[in-house]
């Protein structure tokens, strides 16, 4: 494949089953090295969207690419999929359906071998290589899909709920390696409903509702564009009345203050230091991605 910076382009794709629209003008770009965020509600659209990035199904319109080529089978081995709904053969061994697995992706041999091993001790199931699929705990099979998702070294890695069932220390473990892939130069396509999951790990988001983009862009801007005019502060001692605070929120560690309209968070900050107050902390109130969602999926415009 070529070396292109830009590993998936989807330009304005929609799809219909009969009346009802599954997907409507959808278009992203996700770099190389980024870890993209593929958010929405229950029924949104997501899983429709990644099942069309990996041909699973067909859109009616628009254009999807894969390290800058058309769909195609030879570019289906550079991509990983884990499917919201797991699929090991249950009478396989570890070994061997990871090996079939990684057969079906134009893998064999020792160096798919010594992959496949590597990532069994990295994830804790080396000691598990040789029993049956049926044999392992929900959480096991997890990581063993997430391991078959890998083991044949896409560039583009796409990932459908890789957090549900998992305890917090796989989950940690999982994100880990996440991380290392995007390390690595690959581009990883995350579709969760765990909005702390993806603050903590995605560079960009998309949120599709009722199968149409809603939001799209970096997950910082974001962000900033939904702020409220509230700023976060620590301070020894009691602030006092601040000029421009409409109210005071105690969260224990720190204190949130609401501003008013005409009153700028660097004010503040400005009036406090001239009191001579020791401000160990001071932020401005970003709202959680959760918030955020909710919002949007409720038709709320931002501020």
């Amino acid at each position: 494949m070529n070396a292109v910076s830009t590993a998936v382009e989807v330009s304005n794709v929609t799809k219909r089953y009969g009346d009802v629209a599954a997907a409507t003008g959808i278009s992203f770009e996700v770099a190389r090295g980024e870890v993209f965020g593929l958010i929405g509600p229950n029924g949104a659209g997501k899983t429709t969207v990644i099942r069309m990035l990996m041909e699973i199904i067909k859109p009616d319109s628009g254009q999807i690419r894969i390290l800058g080529q058309s769909l195609r089978e030879t570019t289906k081995n550079h991509t990983g999929y884990l499917p919201e709904e797991r699929g090991l053969y249950k009478k396989m061994t570890v070994g061997d359906a990871l090996s079939y697995l990684a057969s079906l992706k134009g893998c064999s041999g020792p160096a798919v071998q010594q992959r496949a091993a590597a990532l069994l001790e990295r994830t804790g199931m080396h000691p598990h290589r040789q029993k049956k699929v049926e044999e392992l705990s929900k959480g096991m099979a997890q990581l063993i899909q997430f391991i078959a998702t890998i083991l044949h070294d896409p560039d583009v890695v796409m990932l459908d709920e890789p957090f549900y069932g998992l305890d917090p220390v796989n989950t940690r473990l999982i994100k880990d390696m996440v991380g290392e892939l995007r390390r690595a130069g690959k581009a990883v396509i995350l579709s969760t409903h765990m909005m702390n999951e993806v603050e903590e790990l995605c560079d960009r988001i998309l949120m599709v509702n009722r199968g149409r983009p809603v939001l799209y862009g970096n997950l910082a801007e974001i962000k900033d564009r939904y702020r409220t005019n509230s700023v976060f502060i620590s301070v020894d001692g009691d602030p006092g009345r601040i000029e421009g605070v409409t109210g005071t929120k105690d969260h224990g560690a720190y204190l949130e203050l609401a501003l008013d309209d005409r009153t700028s968070p660097q004010a503040v900050l400005a009036g406090l230091i001239g009191r001579h107050i020791t401000v160990n902390r001071f932020e401005v109130a970003l709202p959680p991605l959760s918030e955020i969602f909710i919002r949007v999926a409720r038709g709320q415009p931002d501020e």
